[in-house]
């Protein structure tokens, strides 16, 4: 069983919706499988993101988006980009995923953009959760793109810098338009994004 497939069962083996569920059920099924994940995905602290030692280059990223046309993230160079990695069957990715597009909107187009990177499912079911956004979504449906980023667990986001290095990362949900996240932001995008 992969990582993906243990995510996914983690989140969908539940007998009911867990919106459905009393809050200290949620609770305490959210702390059981979290209990559940590999160290590695639990390790990581919340608030902004951990610097990635060595600031490499971003692995490679062309995939599709919801019109299937093909998104590279080699065409934002210049740019700061947020890459984010997510599947609607994910809990902590329904839940971050509208902080997507109001980070976007702190920032001017020209320096700063979100690439939702949706793992394994079809455009359909990716548009029917997220609507009409304002930054692209793009689908790794054989995860290939999620192993060439060693993403180990949903949601994962990583930022890239203005030269394409990978600058930033998180393992987890995030709200992106958290002080301390657009500070972060802010600071690698530099004096020429206010």
């Amino acid at each position: 069983m992969t990582t993906l497939d243990t995510m996914k069962s983690l989140s969908t083996n539940f007998p009911a919706p867990l919106t459905r569920l009393p809050t200290e059920r949620r609770r305490f099924l959210a702390a059981l499988a979290l209990l559940a994940l590999p160290l590695p995905l639990r390790a990581q602290p919340r608030g902004g993101f951990s610097p990635v030692p060595g600031v490499p280059p971003a692995p490679t990223l062309a995939l599709p988006d919801l019109d299937d046309k093909p998104v590279d993230l080699a065409r934002y160079r210049g740019k700061v980009v947020l890459v984010n990695f997510w599947a609607t069957w994910c809990p902590p990715c329904r839940k971050e995923f509208p902080s997507l597009g109001r980070v976007r909107k702190l920032f001017k187009p020209a320096d700063f953009e979100v690439l939702a990177v949706n793992v394994g499912e079809d455009p359909e079911t990716a548009f029917s959760f997220a609507g009409a956004v304002d930054f692209p979504i793009l689908f790794d449906r054989d995860s290939q793109a999620m192993a060439r980023w060693q993403v180990k667990g949903l949601p994962s986001t990583y930022v890239v810098d203005r030269r394409g290095r990978l600058a930033l990362r998180a393992v987890g949900g995030r709200e992106f338009d958290d002080a301390a996240i657009v500070a972060q932001l802010r600071e690698l995008l530099g004096p020429r994004s206010t």
